[in-house]
């Protein structure tokens, strides 16, 4: 196992994991971004998403060996994280429920 990739990837799934927890049970998001994000739990929930799926990649693509193991592992792990910046997008964006300024 190389520590001097695993330490920098898990430090910073670590950060992802708490600012999502933080916006789970607080409500509270970094000051950088407070003024995009819409939804908060929502947000919260992808960070999370994206921190699994970094450690799930450092997990297979560092500790386990085996080829055909660590491509599945690193291919699913990156599936993980776009799925996760994807709702992390998902709550920047404003809710359905607009009122004003449509189209009629």
């Amino acid at each position: 196992m190389r520590l001097y990739l695993a330490i920098p990837f898990v430090l910073v799934a670590l950060l992802f994991a708490v600012s999502g927890v933080a916006a789970l049970t607080r409500g509270w998001v970094l000051s950088w971004n407070r003024r995009q994000v819409r939804r908060v739990r929502l947000y919260g929930w992808g960070q999370l998403v994206v921190a699994f799926g970094l450690c799930w990649q450092v997990v297979f693509g560092l500790v386990i060996s085996g080829p055909y193991v660590r491509e599945w592992g690193y291919r699913s792990g990156m599936a993980l994280m776009v799925i996760g910046f994807v709702v992390m997008a998902m709550g920047r964006r404003e809710g359905g429920n607009r009122q004003g300024a449509g189209m009629p």
